[in-house]
Protein backbone atom coordinates (compact mmCIF):
# COMPACT_ATOMS: atom_id res chain seq x y z
CA UNK A 1 0.00 0.00 0.00
CA UNK A 2 1.32 3.48 -0.80
CA UNK A 3 1.90 6.25 1.75
CA UNK A 4 -1.12 8.28 0.58
CA UNK A 5 -3.52 5.51 1.56
CA UNK A 6 -2.19 4.33 4.90
CA UNK A 7 -4.17 1.83 6.91
CA UNK A 8 -6.27 3.34 9.71
CA UNK A 9 -4.83 2.93 13.20
CA UNK A 10 -5.63 -0.41 14.79
CA UNK A 11 -8.56 -0.39 17.18
CA UNK A 12 -7.76 -1.33 20.76
CA UNK A 13 -8.58 -4.90 21.66
CA UNK A 14 -11.93 -5.48 23.28
CA UNK A 15 -11.64 -4.95 27.00
CA UNK A 16 -8.32 -3.10 26.78
CA UNK A 17 -10.01 0.08 27.96
CA UNK A 18 -10.83 -1.54 31.30
CA UNK A 19 -8.06 -4.14 31.33
CA UNK A 20 -4.96 -2.80 29.56
CA UNK A 21 -1.98 -5.08 28.94
CA UNK A 22 -0.10 -3.11 31.61
CA UNK A 23 -1.54 -0.70 34.17
CA UNK A 24 -1.76 2.86 32.92
CA UNK A 25 0.88 5.18 34.33
CA UNK A 26 -0.61 8.57 35.12
CA UNK A 27 2.29 10.87 36.04
CA UNK A 28 0.04 12.81 38.42
CA UNK A 29 -1.66 9.86 40.14
CA UNK A 30 0.76 9.29 43.02
CA UNK A 31 0.67 12.94 44.13
CA UNK A 32 -3.10 13.15 43.81
CA UNK A 33 -3.59 9.87 45.68
CA UNK A 34 -1.29 11.11 48.45
CA UNK A 35 -3.37 14.28 48.79
CA UNK A 36 -6.68 12.40 48.65
CA UNK A 37 -5.53 9.81 51.20
CA UNK A 38 -4.29 12.59 53.48
CA UNK A 39 -7.79 14.11 53.37
CA UNK A 40 -9.63 10.78 53.52
CA UNK A 41 -8.06 9.47 56.73
CA UNK A 42 -8.84 12.42 59.04
CA UNK A 43 -12.34 12.81 57.57
CA UNK A 44 -13.00 9.11 58.20
CA UNK A 45 -11.52 9.44 61.70
CA UNK A 46 -13.97 12.24 62.48
CA UNK A 47 -16.92 10.11 61.38
CA UNK A 48 -15.85 6.94 63.19
CA UNK A 49 -14.66 8.85 66.26
CA UNK A 50 -17.97 10.70 66.59
CA UNK A 51 -20.13 7.56 66.54
CA UNK A 52 -19.66 6.50 70.20
CA UNK A 53 -20.68 10.01 71.27
CA UNK A 54 -23.95 10.01 69.32
CA UNK A 55 -23.05 12.97 67.11
CA UNK A 56 -25.89 13.54 64.65
CA UNK A 57 -25.67 13.11 60.89
CA UNK A 58 -26.14 16.82 60.22
CA UNK A 59 -23.09 17.73 62.31
CA UNK A 60 -21.01 15.11 60.50
CA UNK A 61 -22.26 15.98 57.00
CA UNK A 62 -19.00 17.68 55.93
CA UNK A 63 -16.80 14.86 57.23
CA UNK A 64 -19.09 12.22 55.68
CA UNK A 65 -19.04 13.98 52.29
CA UNK A 66 -15.26 14.40 52.44
CA UNK A 67 -14.84 10.72 53.31
CA UNK A 68 -17.13 9.52 50.52
CA UNK A 69 -15.77 11.86 47.84
CA UNK A 70 -12.09 11.22 48.58
CA UNK A 71 -12.69 7.47 48.86
CA UNK A 72 -14.51 7.36 45.52
CA UNK A 73 -11.78 9.39 43.84
CA UNK A 74 -9.06 7.13 45.24
CA UNK A 75 -10.87 4.04 43.97
CA UNK A 76 -11.58 5.70 40.60
CA UNK A 77 -7.87 6.36 40.06
CA UNK A 78 -7.04 2.72 40.82
CA UNK A 79 -9.77 1.56 38.44
CA UNK A 80 -8.60 3.97 35.73
CA UNK A 81 -5.12 2.47 35.94
CA UNK A 82 -6.48 -1.05 35.49
CA UNK A 83 -9.87 -2.49 36.43
CA UNK A 84 -8.15 -5.82 37.11
CA UNK A 85 -7.51 -4.38 40.57
CA UNK A 86 -11.04 -5.59 41.37
CA UNK A 87 -9.82 -9.20 41.45
CA UNK A 88 -6.49 -8.47 43.12
CA UNK A 89 -5.81 -8.35 46.84
CA UNK A 90 -5.92 -4.56 47.10
CA UNK A 91 -9.20 -4.26 45.19
CA UNK A 92 -10.80 -7.13 47.09
CA UNK A 93 -9.86 -5.35 50.34
CA UNK A 94 -11.58 -2.17 49.08
CA UNK A 95 -14.69 -4.12 48.05
CA UNK A 96 -14.77 -5.88 51.42
CA UNK A 97 -14.41 -2.51 53.17
CA UNK A 98 -17.30 -1.07 51.13
CA UNK A 99 -19.44 -4.08 52.04
CA UNK A 100 -18.69 -3.58 55.73
CA UNK A 101 -19.53 0.11 55.46
CA UNK A 102 -22.79 -0.86 53.78
CA UNK A 103 -23.59 -3.17 56.70
CA UNK A 104 -22.97 -0.25 59.04
CA UNK A 105 -25.41 1.86 57.08
CA UNK A 106 -28.01 -0.93 57.09
CA UNK A 107 -27.54 -1.77 60.77
CA UNK A 108 -27.25 1.54 62.67
CA UNK A 109 -27.15 -0.21 66.06
CA UNK A 110 -23.93 -1.94 64.99
CA UNK A 111 -22.55 0.89 62.86
CA UNK A 112 -19.53 1.53 65.07
CA UNK A 113 -18.56 -2.14 65.03
CA UNK A 114 -18.89 -2.43 61.25
CA UNK A 115 -16.98 0.82 60.68
CA UNK A 116 -14.17 -0.30 62.99
CA UNK A 117 -13.89 -3.63 61.16
CA UNK A 118 -13.88 -1.72 57.84
CA UNK A 119 -11.08 0.49 59.19
CA UNK A 120 -9.11 -2.63 60.15
CA UNK A 121 -9.59 -4.11 56.65
CA UNK A 122 -8.56 -0.80 55.06
CA UNK A 123 -5.43 -0.64 57.19
CA UNK A 124 -4.42 -4.19 56.27
CA UNK A 125 -5.23 -3.52 52.61
CA UNK A 126 -3.10 -0.38 52.56
CA UNK A 127 -0.06 -1.94 54.22
CA UNK A 128 -0.01 -5.54 52.99
CA UNK A 129 3.03 -6.71 51.01
CA UNK A 130 3.04 -6.12 47.26
CA UNK A 131 2.70 -9.82 46.54
CA UNK A 132 -0.59 -9.82 48.45
CA UNK A 133 -1.77 -6.51 46.95
CA UNK A 134 -1.27 -7.83 43.42
CA UNK A 135 -2.35 -11.41 43.97
CA UNK A 136 -5.06 -12.15 41.42
CA UNK A 137 -7.95 -14.28 42.60
CA UNK A 138 -8.82 -14.82 38.94
CA UNK A 139 -5.48 -16.28 37.82
CA UNK A 140 -4.32 -17.36 41.29
CA UNK A 141 -0.91 -15.71 40.89
CA UNK A 142 0.85 -12.41 41.52
CA UNK A 143 0.25 -10.38 38.39
CA UNK A 144 1.96 -7.05 39.05
CA UNK A 145 4.74 -6.66 41.54
CA UNK A 146 6.28 -4.40 42.76
CA UNK A 147 4.17 -1.21 42.62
Amino acid sequence: MDATHADPPARPAKGSLLFPAAPRDFHWARRVQLLLRSLHIPAMALVVGALPFGVDHRTLRGAILATVITGLLLFAIDLAKDAAVLVQGSGVAVLLKLGLLGLGWLQPDYRLLWYLVATFVASVGAHMPGAWRHFSFRTWQVVRYPD
